[in-house]
């Protein structure tokens, strides 16, 4: 079958994000298959497929080489689609791999490494949203990363895989942050023309499972909070959020020198 959607989710939690998220998709997609991964009992229903988890060092990794799919896009549960998907699996015509950039890309845990030490402006990318082929050369791919994870001993899998780009040869695209729009406040910077805000991921979907007092369902539940939450992030660094005025691109790089300095004192 020549192209699908598929989701990973362990435990009743994450099985009811997923549903939320296939959801979305169904309604704008309503061609696009929808295969789920789960260690949970449910009848097929909004999915074409409903299968166990494979062994593996962790579900997604081990999920993710078994797809039926010939071109797959992989969601996290904590999306939500926001448009129709068009051509976007038409990508993998030409590439073996699309994936998005990660935010916080200044911060430590973002530039971590594994093995290999990429420099700056080769962040890590953002597994949550993954497009890739059922081909020789990304199944490969898939097996070093199971392979690194194990190895590096990390809980998170996003560091090994930057060590796997950085030192492979595999061909893979960076898509436009509107496929994996992981900071809903940059609508509010777009203009009309900028972009098509395709996929939203973000943690506030599932920020209820982590301890807060409401969940939140929709972008325009998730604007507000991270509105709240950038200026509270400008607050703690000690910074005057340039948004007030001011010069914009030093109240960054003071920030990010305020960070640097008080993860050194935290040492």
């Amino acid at each position: 079958m020549a192209d699908g959607v598929i989701f990973v989710a362990e435990g009743s939690d994450y099985l009811d994000l997923a549903v939320q998220s296939a959801r979305s998709l169904r309604a704008l997609n309503p061609d696009v298959p929808i295969d789920l991964f789960t260690d949970q009992t449910m009848d097929a229903g909004l999915f074409d497929s409903v299968r166990p988890i494979p062994a593996g060092p962790t579900a997604k990794l081990a999920s993710l080489p078994a797809t039926r799919f010939d071109r797959t896009l992989y969601l996290d549960c904590d999306t939500l689609c926001l448009a129709p998907l068009d051509d976007l699996f038409e990508i993998l015509t030409r590439f073996e791999l699309a994936i998005a950039h990660d935010v916080r890309r200044t911060s430590e845990l973002i530039r971590e490494g594994a093995v290999e030490c990429p420099p700056y402006a080769f962040p890590q990318m953002n597994a949550g949203v993954m497009l890739y082929r059922r081909s020789t050369v990304m199944r490969a791919f898939l097996r070093d990363w199971q392979k690194a994870y194990v190895a590096a001993g990390k809980l998170r899998d996003q560091p090994t895989l930057r060590d796997l780009l950085w030192s492979s040869d595999l061909r893979f695209y960076v898509l436009p942050p509107e496929f994996n729009l992981r900071r809903v406040t940059m609508l509010d910077a777009w203009e009309p023309l900028d972009a098509r805000p395709t996929i939203l991921h973000s943690h506030r979907l599932l920020q209820h499972l982590r301890g807060a007092p409401d969940r939140l369902t929709t972008t325009e539940e998730i604007l507000p909070a991270e509105r709240v939450a950038r200026a509270e992030e400008w607050r703690l660094s000690g910074v005057a959020d340039p948004v007030g005025g001011g010069d914009a691109i030093a109240a960054f790089h003071d920030a990010e020198a305020a960070l640097q300095l008080s993860c050194k004192a935290a040492e």
